[in-house]
């Protein structure tokens, strides 16, 4: 499992230099084609993993529950997303996933809800969804490097 957490590292510090080089007038720029913009990518993926891993399993979330609502699965974003708020989702984007690790190695995942996905495939166990969440970083980082293209020309 170790390095399923070192490749959502990766990618997330990845986002977080993408995030770091715009303005927040790009970050919150919906591009034509698009129905959200690169800030609520970059907030979607924070709360994703607090559904898929702590909802899932019956566990309290970790997040607050009104950041959850503006960023969680069929959302979009409905305000312009502040710069106040793009700082604290830097700031946990990697400390949920540290929390999410140190409770995975404490055992606290001793149940799980089954959900299939919008990617069609069924996660049974806890192992499962912190596997997805690697793919749904990367295509959620994917979306926020094509918006960049257009929010930069």
């Amino acid at each position: 499992m170790k390095k399923y957490f070192e490749i959502i590292h990766i990618t997330r510090s990845n986002f977080t230099n993408l995030v770091n080089g715009l303005s927040i007038d790009q970050l919150n720029k919906i591009p034509e084609g698009f129905n959200n913009n690169i800030a609520w990518n970059f907030g979607h993926i924070v709360v994703t993993t607090q559904g898929l891993c702590y909802r899932l399993s019956g566990l309290p979330l970790n997040i607050d529950a009104a950041i959850i609502d503006r960023y969680k699965k069929g959302t979009k974003p409905e305000q312009f997303i502040t710069q106040a708020e793009i700082d604290f989702l830097k700031a946990i984007i990697h400390s949920n996933i540290d929390q999410l690790e140190v409770d995975y190695n404490n055992g606290i995942f001793t149940s799980f809800s089954a959900y299939t996905t919008s990617f069609n495939t069924t996660l049974n166990t806890i192992e499962d969804a912190i596997a997805m969440i690697q793919s749904h970083d990367a295509l959620h980082y994917g979306y926020a490097l094509a918006q960049r293209k257009l929010v930069l020309s």
